[in-house]
């Protein structure tokens, strides 16, 4: 079983910078590929970046390249997320998630974003 606790959100004025962390629980963090979502009240959970077990290799969503950079440190158990030039339009929950065998298992109970314009 793998818990993960994430940290970092906060208020922040557009054009800012945050930095999220997301603390993983158990042995199993090294063989998770790693995401963060979003989610805004009312709307769908959204995609915003993964970043595969090793930490070689990163996606992201369109509306956040160029932006976002995802990291991991396995042997802190920890996976990031840096973001940069934030707009209102991030404002969000942040939730990262952790998928093995192709679902997304575990799940952070989130981190408030605010973006002030």
């Amino acid at each position: 079983q793998v818990q993960l606790v994430e940290s970092g959100g906060g208020l922040v004025q557009a054009g800012g910078s945050l930095r999220l962390a997301c603390a993983a629980s158990g042995r199993a963090f090294r063989t998770l590929t790693m995401a963060w979502f979003r989610q805004v009240p009312g709307k769908e959970r959204e995609f915003v970046a993964s970043i595969s077990r090793s930490g070689g290799s990163t996606y992201y969503a369109d509306s956040v390249k160029g932006r976002f950079t995802a990291s991991r440190d396995n042997a802190k158990n920890t996976v990031y997320l840096q973001m940069n030039s934030l707009s209102p339009e991030d404002t969000a929950v942040y939730s990262c998630a952790g998928e093995f065998g192709g679902t997304y298992n575990y799940w952070g109970q989130g981190t408030q974003v605010t973006v002030s314009s």
